[in-house]
């Protein structure tokens, strides 16, 4: 109960600097980790509810790091998979497992995924074998051909290593630093840590800037309006919506989330709406 307000309502804190990467975080109560993977858990979105009459608007970004690492990286390849608009995952799957396009099954499509999402974390072959249950030669196996698919993905995370390493940092997009002192660890366990921070955090770093421009743009457009940005949890946005507004907002959260950065893919959102968060993601 000591969460609630005078006025009813559950009120958490924003946190600007407390995250590495430069994402916001949120406290008493964290309402960034109500969760979201496992059914049980998406129940609980159902007692977050909007004021009466409004109604919720969820929009959030669709494989934003991985755009992000298309882009900085500036691997053709990858950039015209997305730009073809064809399914990402199973583009990567019919390259990497060398399979035409519609004969990629649901599992081959599945472990592509695991591996283009692993990649943009600095997953090692023990941890693919875990996620997918394959062993770990087959994990690396998995991870050379991705490289072998997209060649300068990997020279991108190797370089952004090496830098890191020179700079003592890693930079987001829009020149914002992140310390990395474990890269100089005399522990190799700390020093893995290290590297798998300077190749995510220019890209989780990247997508937590691109959030905070949206949400100034938004948050500028809808201040004329009723509607309002009632939460942030990292790629997603939810706005209390009045109903006679829903459209204008659905379009400002298009125009202005997908116009936060211009990169050399397109990002995109996808937008939701119900009357609680369980509906509207």
């Amino acid at each position: 109960g000591n969460c609630i307000g005078a006025d009813g309502k559950i009120h958490t804190s924003f946190n600007q600097t407390i995250t590495a990467t430069g994402r916001l975080s949120s406290t008493e109560p964290n309402l960034q980790n109500i969760p979201i993977r496992i059914e049980l858990g998406r129940l609980i979105r159902k007692v977050f509810i909007p004021a009466e009459d409004y109604v919720f608007v969820d929009a959030d970004y669709s494989q934003i790091e991985l755009r992000i690492l298309a882009h900085m990286s500036g691997d053709e390849k990858l950039i015209e998979a997305y730009n073809s608009g064809q399914d990402i995952h199973s583009t990567t799957a019919s390259q990497v497992f060398h399979v035409p396009f519609e004969e990629v099954t649901p599992l081959l499509r599945r472990n592509a995924k695991a591996v283009n999402f692993g990649i943009v974390y600095g997953i090692s072959a023990f941890g693919l074998s875990q996620d997918l249950d394959i062993s770990r030669k087959e994990a690396q196996e998995y991870i050379d051909r991705y490289f072998e698919t997209y060649p300068k993905i990997k020279e991108f995370l190797d370089g952004t290593v090496v830098k890191a390493k020179e700079e003592g940092c890693v930079r987001t997009l829009y020149h914002r630093r992140r310390p990395v002192p474990e890269l100089t660890s005399s522990n190799f366990m700390q020093r893995a840590f290290g590297e798998r921070i300077a190749m995510n955090s220019p890209l989780q770093g990247t997508a937590a800037d691109i959030m905070k421009i949206a949400m100034i743009h938004v948050d500028r457009r809808l201040r004329s309006m009723k509607s309002r940005i009632i939460l942030q949890v990292h790629d997603e946005l939810l706005i209390e919506t009045a109903p006679e507004e829903l459209e204008a907002v659905k379009q400002i959260l298009q125009e202005e989330m997908t116009g936060a950065a211009d990169l050399l893919v397109n990002l995109e959102i996808d937008v939701h709406e119900g009357v609680n968060w369980y509906e509207a993601k």
